[in-house]
């Protein structure tokens, strides 16, 4: 098995990693930005909805910094 080449990244890259993974959890532990009911949907009240909504755009998150990094990374390889 070959191991990953070292490379070091980017500082861009590396800010923008890390505001894509920090976005949710700034977004979800901001709680008097959520603590709420209204408004309501499909009977859900918004603390619970905010949140939900949030475990899928967190996965896009997740998924938007691995690509930021596997370009960077392919990028320093050549």
């Amino acid at each position: 098995m070959s191991q990953p080449s070292r490379h070091r990244l980017s500082r861009g890259t590396m800010i923008t990693a890390g505001v894509l993974l920090g976005l949710p959890i700034v977004a979800l532990l901001w709680v008097p930005l959520y603590a709420r009911k209204d408004p309501e949907l499909w009977g859900f009240p918004f603390f619970y909805w905010y949140q939900m909504a949030w475990v899928i755009v967190c996965g896009f998150c997740t998924a938007g910094a691995f690509h930021v990094i596997e370009r960077d990374r392919r990028r320093g390889n050549r």
